[in-house]
């Protein structure tokens, strides 16, 4: 038994494999049903719906992603994996549920039970179509035949029957079947004539608890309590009994027959396995457990694998190993296929000549051959040794001419040992039971002996006149010449293989899970460990180590990287690979050749090697770019390598800013446009010195504070000038404040305070520095407050520091750059190598258009009566903090110095933005940019246009006009919803409240009813466009609003595809029944448009001839729950059921699963094509509508406001 996964539970009663995937449910007596991945040994999921005792019966379906069980609580649950949820329960059994399967072909459910029945169910219908009556007892198993209409089932009434199913499903197997016409299927509600009894086995003493059909032949097995295990045969007219196995000590719990081999297995409470020669009719083998009972035992299909459930958990196994007997050399390959020694010509072809027979094995259960192997050392005959388990351990040993013709036949030479291996040109060495190491000649004669220096386990070939000892985990080198140890490695597991290669430069020393690599002299390269089992490999000749797992083909250099190179469906065998072909051989022993993507890693290779005109061609025709290559070149100290083949600006910026390229990565800035990026770039320029890059970046990024500080520690006055008035255009007191303190602008100073109401200080300030243009003024407000006192003796002028040093005239300031890593192209004339036409560009990207040469300020002085410059090319309007685009410059009128105007605290609009910063509210103060900036952050909006008459109508609604006196313009007031323009709390009115919204929907839902769909398109966007506009009172506000968002998006994309499909041709029918089917699956929160779509969609189709179709949305009709409406359209489904039963065909192929469940489909909203299971999708951030991935970076056609796939923040409607 080969163990491939064993698991602990509770006891297993029932087990299923998947017929595809390596999966196995097992089915618990807790009521829990398992989902395992045998091949790495985890659980992958559980399922628990089953209440009221064990769960007995499993079984996956053949094709769909859906499987069965049977329980204790008489239910029988169709479950689909991929939803992780059961969808829907079948009802009838009376009693425990013994065994449920799903037919191969046929859309039913098999099932048995405790009540005396079998019953046969179409899970498409959801019906019982048949119930087989006929057994007294117990009915405890039931299953399909493969091939034929025949059922055979086991009871505890000591019978075994088979029926007959062909009258069944000539009656009923027809696409869009309904519920049987009788009560449960039949005739009468004793039975049916559809599926009727052909043969009753008897002849078991006691009740019996298994039967199953051959796979092929007219057999069938079957196990009772009884002990025995009894082979039947069948023809057309009769059953009879063939055999009695007898063995067993205890009841036989299950039994069946291996699907690919002439062997049987059973199980049963005495805590034994049996294997049975189904030939000889005789015991085999025999597997047991201490301390478990054996409960279920199922084969897999297609493979050898078996699975057994037991007491504690289950077991997963085969009975023999699979892997084939073969080794390559050069361009030829040896290999042991059906029995026979045949050389290959792989140069030539797949298929070769036999050049001798290996022994017969010993029983039916295993082939008894362990390895084959070839003598290199030999370049004038053939040598290959067999090796074999049986008798406890032989070979044989064959010596052929080099030139085989076809009646070539090489006669064996026999011999026993523990282990055989080539040593030289007509040596071979053999590890006799003893302990001892005999060395022979090719005619099998003994040479001399030896007894190796460490007690020895396996024997490999180790290169001339060497062999390789394993000892446990230790493998040896031992020079038979020296007679001494070469070198040692441990190698955890203990190897099981050894691959040299071509050469016998290196070594692959392979475990179950872990793999080492050495030179030929066994010095260690590299090591690793794999998760899943590592089963073959080989070197290439460039000296990298290709090697397979159970579900990769893998690659591992001899410095240790490693990567994958493409996934397995099924295990494959490598033999050689050369010049980028991969020669296998699979499970079947078929040989196969492969082409083999070896790109990445020859890149790989030639980069360690530092070959770079081999990196410069992978790099150009490999087409290898990706995350992966790009962070492997940083790994190894390359990034500049990657800039010359990344298009990708935020990649490249990330890997100029690494390597401290600032141009390189200012340049990429500009591109990206983003203040995070911009940051970044800061503190890099700002490490090398760069000022002007320094200077640009805070401009780029609004960072005024900081820009103020670069002015000061750099002595450019004139701009610190500037950053006054800007602050002052922004109303920005600190910042003001602080401006005015680091130019040493005392009177600055005094107006901010007393603007801020801080008299007392501006007093005292203007004061203390002897401004008495101020100080009268500011004296009449402090109402005889006497502040001189308060001015210290000692007081002294606060100037702002002077710079040590100031730049000269054309000198930009900038400190001395760091000197960048040396350009690795320049050596290796790589420096104008050009790049591939596409540039390894994503074709779902489009590079942001943004200025390449952002503008900085000058260096111009202000000249005394000129009008002072506010902000250069790059900066816009002060007031708007909005980060986006670059705004045009602004001119700022000189301030008068005289006089001392000032001006009071916040408008309304100002009270409400401090406390709350909503769209909404940004919107009702008439701040629209700061409104469609804060939109593009939370929701990747690109396209304002539609916001437009939005916005004006929200903030109208918070606006009010009183008329003033004549020649007098009117007084605006806002609206408040909450406070009065007094309060410091005020909340502005919000025209698009959730009570509004819903209204909206209503009247669309209004128009959609009608067949207004062009209307109702409109109304409905409008809505979902004015839900960001909207603000929530409270958490459950919040939701209605958020579930407005799901139902204005359904309907917006329901209206969409009618309206679509309208408008296309009578030449395409089949687009417009697809998207009539389309239409069914929008999730429309009214019941009457979900049966309306149904209708409209049968119609459609019934129309076209599309029977098949339009059965399956009669069928959704008939099954739905319609109210009143119901009984106008239930009564036409039922007519069109019946019509469209009676053709079962569809004249038009459509891209639409009738079978499948509408709520699962999903539908591309920019192209109206059903999105697949493995598709890339991508989404609106907005409004969550699906798209394929080609779509994103484009505009969302349901909401028409945000970008495709854009990571944004996600929508806010009331503070956090």
């Amino acid at each position: 038994m080969l163990v491939k996964c064993e698991t602990k539970s509770n006891r297993v009663k029932g087990l299923s494999f998947h017929p595809k995937l390596s999966w196995i449910l097992a089915s618990l007596h807790n009521g829990t049903i398992q989902l395992w991945d045998y091949r790495i040994g985890s659980l992958i999921d559980k399922f628990e719906e089953h209440e009221g005792g064990p769960v007995r019966g499993v079984g996956f379906h053949m094709t769909q992603p859906l499987f069965v069980s049977g329980g204790d609580d008489y239910k029988i649950k169709v479950w689909n994996y991929k939803m992780r949820r059961c969808i829907f329960t079948l009802l009838g059994h009376l009693d425990y549920i013994r065994t449920v399967e799903f037919h191969d072909e046929y859309p039913w459910i098999l099932s048995s039970s405790d009540d005396q029945t079998i019953r046969i169910w179409n899970w498409q219908s959801r019906a019982c179509i048949a119930v087989l009556t006929g057994h007294n007892h117990y009915v405890m198993c039931a299953h399909f035949h493969p091939k034929e209409d025949l059922i055979v089932s086991a009871s505890l009434d000591q019978t075994v029957r088979v029926w007959d199913t062909s009258g069944l499903r000539e009656k009923r197997v027809s696409i869009g079947s309904g519920a049987p016409s009788g009560p449960q299927g039949g005739g009468d509600v004793f039975g049916t004539s559809d599926a009727v009894v052909k043969y009753v086995l008897e002849g078991h003493e006691r009740g019996v608890n298994w039967a199953s059909f051959h796979p092929t032949l007219p057999l069938i097995v079957s196990g009772a309590d009884d002990r025995l295990i009894k082979l039947w045969r069948m023809n057309d007219s009769k059953a009879w009994e063939v055999d009695t196995l007898r063995g067993h000590f205890n009841n036989v719990s299950c039994c069946l027959f291996h699907p690919k081999k002439d062997l049987i297995l059973s199980n049963s409470e005495d805590r034994t396995i049996r294997v049975w020669d189904v030939t000889r009719r005789t015991g085999i083998h025999t597997f047991r457990r201490e301390n478990d009972r054996f409960w279920v035992l199922v084969a897999h299909r297609s493979s050898n694998l078996v699975a057994v459930g037991h007491d504690a958990g289950m077991v997963v196994f085969k009975l023999d190993c699979e892997r084939p007997l073969a080794q390559s050399h050069g361009n030829h390959l040896y290999v042991v296929q059906d029995r026979d020694v045949h050389v290959i010509d792989l140069d030539k072809q797949l298929t070769g000549k036999r050049m001798a027979s290996c022994r017969r094995a010993s029983n039916a259960m295993t082939s008894g051959m362990k390895s084959l192997q070839f003598n290199s050392h030999n370049s004038s005959e053939i040598n290959t040794l067999v090796f074999y388990t049986q008798d406890d351990g032989c070979y044989d040993l064959f010596v052929g001419p080099n030139q085989l013709s076809g009646d070539t036949h090489v006669s064996a030479k026999h011999g026993n040992a523990k282990a055989v291996t080539f040593t030289a040109r007509n040596r071979f060495a053999v590890l006799q039971h003893s302990g001892s190491i005999g060395i022979y000649n090719l005619q099998n004669e003994l040479s001399k002996k030896f007894d190796p220096p460490m007690p020895t386990d396996y024997i490999f070939q180790g290169g001339n006149n060497r062999i390789l000892l394993k000892s446990e985990e230790k493998i040896v080198m031992y020079d038979l010449t020296a007679r001494k140890v070469v070198d040692e490695v441990v190698v955890a597991g203990g190897v099981r293989y050894t691959i040299w290669s071509q050469n016998g430069q290196y070594v692959a020393l392979m475990s179950k899970h872990n793999v080492l690599l050495a030179g030929k002299n066994l010095e260690y390269y590299h090591s690793f460990h794999e998760n899943i089992r590592v089963k073959s490999g080989a070197w290439d000749e460039n000296g990298v180590f290709i090697y397979s797992t159970l579900s990769h083909v893998k690659y591992c250099l001899p410095n240790g990287d490693s990567g994958i190179i493409y996934s397995l469906a099924t295990p494959i065998y490598i033999m050689r690979v050369h010049k980028q072909f991969i020669y296998f051989i699979d499970r079947e022993h078929n040989v196969n050749k492969q082409r083999l993507n070896s790109s990445e890693y020859l890149f790989k290779l030639a980069l360690h090697r530092r070959q770079f005109n081999d990196v410069k061609m992978w790099i150009t025709n490999g087409r290898i770019c990706g995350n992966a290559v790009i962070g492997y070149l940083k790994q190894k100290g390359f990034p500049e390598v990657a800039l010359h083949f990344v298009e990708d600006q935020q990649t490249r910026f990330n890997l100029a800013l690494e390597y401290g390229h600032i141009e390189e990565a200012m340049t990429a800035a500009q591109e990206i446009n983003e203040p995070a990026s911009w940051n970044r770039l800061g503190l890099e320029a700002l490490r090398q010195g760069n000022q002007q890059i320094v200077e640009m970046v805070y401009q780029k990024t609004k960072n005024f504070d900081a820009l103020s500080f670069l002015y000061l520690i750099t002595g450019d006055i004139n701009k610190l000038k500037k950053m006054l008035k800007i602050a002052e255009m922004r109303q920005d007191v600190m910042s003001r404040f602080n401006n005015a303190l680091m130019l040493g602008a005392i009177d600055e100073r005094v107006k901010i305070m007393a603007e801020m109401g801080q008299i007392p200080l501006a007093a005292l300030t203007a004061k203390a520095h002897n401004l008495t243009e101020y100080v009268a003024k500011l004296e009449e407000q402090l109402e005889g407050t006497e502040v001189s006192a308060h001015i210290p003796g000692n007081a002294r002028l606060l100037a702002p520091p002077v710079p040590l040093c100031r730049p000269k005239a054309g000198d930009p300031g900038n400190w001395p750059l760091l000197r960048s890593v040396k350009q690795i192209f320049e050596k290796t004339t790589f420096e104008n190598v050009p790049l591939p036409p596409d540039n390894f560009m994503d074709a779902m990207e489009e590079p942001e258009q943004t200025e390449k040469d952002a503008g900085m300020w000058g260096d111009d002085d202000v000249t005394a009566g000129a009008e002072p410059v506010v902000a250069g090319a790059d900066w816009g309007d002060m007031g708007d903090l909005d980060l986006g685009e670059d705004l045009p410059a602004v001119d700022v009128a000189p301030v008068a110095e005289q006089g001392s105007t000032l001006t009071v605290g916040d408008s309304v609009e100002g009270k409400w933005l401090r406390a709350r910063k909503l769209p909404a509210d940004l919107v009702a103060a008439g701040e629209f940019e700061e409104a469609l900036g804060l939109l593009k952050r939370r929701l990747g909006l690109i396209n304002a246009e539609p916001l437009e008459p939005l916005f004006k109508e929200a903030y109208w609604a918070t606006r009010s006009s009183l008329p003033g006196p004549p020649q007098a313009p009117s007084l605006h007031w806002p609206l408040l919803a909450e406070g009065n323009p007094k309060s410091r709390d005020v909340v502005p009115v919000i025209r698009f409240t959730s009570k509004a919204i819903i209204e909206k929907v209503k009247d669309g839902q209004k128009l959609t009813t009608g067949g207004k769909f062009a209307d109702a398109l409109g109304i409905f966007r409008s809505a979902l466009q004015a839900i960001p506009l909207s603000a929530a009172t409270d958490a459950t506000d919040e939701k209605n609003l958020l579930d407005m968002i799901e139902c204005a998006r359904e309907y917006v994309n329901f209206t969409r595809l009618e309206v679509a499909r309208k408008q296309l041709g009578p030449e395409a029918l089949a687009r417009n029944i697809e998207m009539a089917a389309y239409l069914t699956c929008c999730k429309v929160q009214s019941k009457t448009h979900q049966c309306l779509a149904l209708q409209l969609a049968m119609f459609t189709s019934f129309k076209a001839q599309n029977f098949v179709t339009a059965a399956s949305f009669a069928r959704r009709i008939v099954q739905g729950s319609w109210g009143d409406q119901g009984a106008a359209i239930v009564p036409k489904a039922k007519q069109v059921l019946a019509q469209a039963e009676k053709t079962a065909s569809d004249a038009h192929a459509i891209n639409f699963d009738a079978r499948g469940s509408a709520e699962a489909l999903n539908v591309c909203q920019g192209s109206f094509k059903l999105i697949g299971a493995s598709d890339a999708v991508a989404q609106c951030p907005f409004c969550a509508s699906k798209y394929l991935a080609s779509y994103k970076g484009k505009l969302c056609e349901t909401c028409q406001l945000s970008e495709i796939g854009a990571n944004t923040l996600g929508i806010q409607l009331r503070p956090l």
